[in-house]
This record gives C-alpha cells, structure tokens and sequence, in this order.
C-alpha cells in the first residue's frame, strides 16, 4: 500500500514501532502507562517479546511463592 494511501490506524502503529526502535528502554515505563488504562494485549506488544517472557517468569514465581504459603 502507498504512503499517501495509509490509513490513520496503519500510521500510528508505524509512528509508534518507529519510536520503540529509536527509545528501546521507555518501553517498560509506557507499557504499565498503558496496562492501567488499557488491556494485556497492549501490555504484551509494548513489551516485546523479552519483557513478555520476564512477565510470565514473574507471575510463575510469584503463583509459586503464593502456593507454598496456602498449603
């Protein structure tokens, strides 16, 4: 699809993959910005892939630490 042809949704998805590559380490802080108003779809794409996997690692361990103290 053309530039001028872009639509308003494709341009800010391009603008906003455009500003994770140039500030890489903002992600984290924009991303819980966005978790509190939005949902985990927007939570998990700010991330990227690493973040996600350090999320999930964390509520493993803390559904594990939750685990011991119920038994």
């Amino acid at each position: 699809m053309n530039d001028k042809k872009e639509s308003a949704e494709q341009k800010r998805e391009r603008v906003r993959q455009e500003e994770l590559k140039k500030n890489p380490t903002g992600n984290l802080n924009d991303s819980f910005n966005k978790a509190s108003g939005g949902g985990l779809v927007d939570l998990v794409g700010s991330l990227g892939w690493k973040g996600t996997g350090i999320l999930i690692i964390i509520f493993i361990i803390i559904g594990f630490i939750i685990s011991l103290f119920l038994k």
